[in-house]
């Protein structure tokens, strides 16, 4: 769209929402809300730089009469390049999922128990992220590990507002790689071993569509460390996708429905995310960028704790401050991947 048709739709919903009628379907009323704030800012920028062109003409006018204006002039025509700028920033097509909150799936790799223990560490840095920007999180499923780590754990993650999750976390897909001294290590030698992360838009019923003859429920009963029954009845469930032959499991609640909708809400977050996918490897104009890549499997972080570094492989980013960013501090590195990936869209515009 070009921003004619941009600032026409904008008037356009303004109507719609304003319509009593428009807000007895919640679904609807929230998708036109959601399209609303996202064009908002461009209209605003679209508007003030349009003012300030309007008054730089009318300084410039002054100006021949009376020189005082010539400085009111040069003021606002440095302003007109910076809101040029912002404009065309916020005219870049946005990701879709921006504004979603998202299901985050820590699994540990190859390396045992310290690898369970580094998935651990994993979850606790994305908790103490979420708990620092005012997010809320629930914990969806958890496998433990003997040494209370986890080999597998699943995360819903949930922001206030527009503030969406997506936007910042959508990044922490793939590989994450630890060297370090595990606790199980009597000679002191670094180990290098790695865990999984998985990063899902989360998705609402009506974003997607799952026909209940296309799944296949089984149930049985909760397990933790070691193998042992945790629950006397078939309270776990495990739905399986037939056409596409995604399996999800949880097991973390002690009722068998809860644990059902739980399963679903994994299920559409991934179905989502494939059917995505999909569309956008068929749209060669639009092509994942690098720092999105569609290989989970890629090595995209190490965390070095002899040297206290965390690198980002995708973007070069280096930072000796480890202990801070497993705490939560995860600002510098989510900027640095921000960047590049509209520095990419920047280029592909321009």
């Amino acid at each position: 769209m070009n921003l004619d048709e941009l600032l026409t739709e904008h008037t356009e919903l303004e109507l719609k929402l304003a319509d009593p009628g428009v807000h007895a379907d919640q679904n609807k009323a929230r998708s036109l809300g959601r399209r609303y704030a996202e064009l908002t800012p461009i209209v605003a920028t679209y508007r003030e730089l349009s003012g300030v062109r309007e008054d730089l003409a009318a300084a410039k006018e002054l100006a021949t009469e009376d020189p005082a204006f010539a400085d009111e002039a040069a003021e606002l025509a440095a302003r007109i390049p910076v809101l040029e700028e912002k404009l065309r920033h916020l005219l870049i097509p946005r990701d879709p999922n921006d504004d979603k909150d998202i299901i985050m799936e820590i699994k540990a790799g190859e390396g045992g128990e310290e690898s369970a223990l580094f998935a651990g560490d994993l979850l606790r840095m994305y908790l103490r992220y979420a708990e620092r920007i005012g997010w809320k999180t629930e914990v969806i499923d958890a496998q433990h590990s003997d040494l209370g780590g986890y080999k597998d754990v699943t995360v819903a993650i949930k922001g206030k507002g527009a503030d969406g999750v997506w936007a910042r976390l959508k990044y922490e897909g793939g590989v994450h790689r630890v060297q370090r001294v595990p606790v199980t290590e009597s000679q002191g030698r670094i180990h290098t071993s790695a865990a999984g992360v998985l990063v899902y838009a989360e998705a609402e019923e009506v974003d997607v569509q799952i026909d209940p003859n296309d799944l296949r429920i089984d149930v049985f009963r909760s397990s933790g460390p070691g193998g042992q029954s945790v629950n006397t009845t078939d309270s776990a469930v495990r739905i399986t996708h037939l056409p596409t032959g995604v399996v999800v499991s949880c097991q973390n609640e002690k009722s068998q429905l809860q644990n059902k909708e739980s399963a679903l809400r994994i299920l559409r977050a991934r179905l989502l995310s494939i059917a995505q996918e999909e569309a956008q490897a068929a749209a060669a104009a639009d092509r994942k960028s690098q720092v999105r890549t569609v290989d989970r499997s890629e090595r995209i972080r190490t965390y070095n704790f002899p040297e206290n570094r965390i690198s980002d492989h995708r973007v070069g980013f280096k930072a000796y401050n480890l202990d801070q960013v497993l705490d939560g501090d995860l600002s510098a590195v989510i900027q640095a991947l921000t960047d590049a990936e509209m520095a990419e869209k920047l280029a592909a515009h321009s």
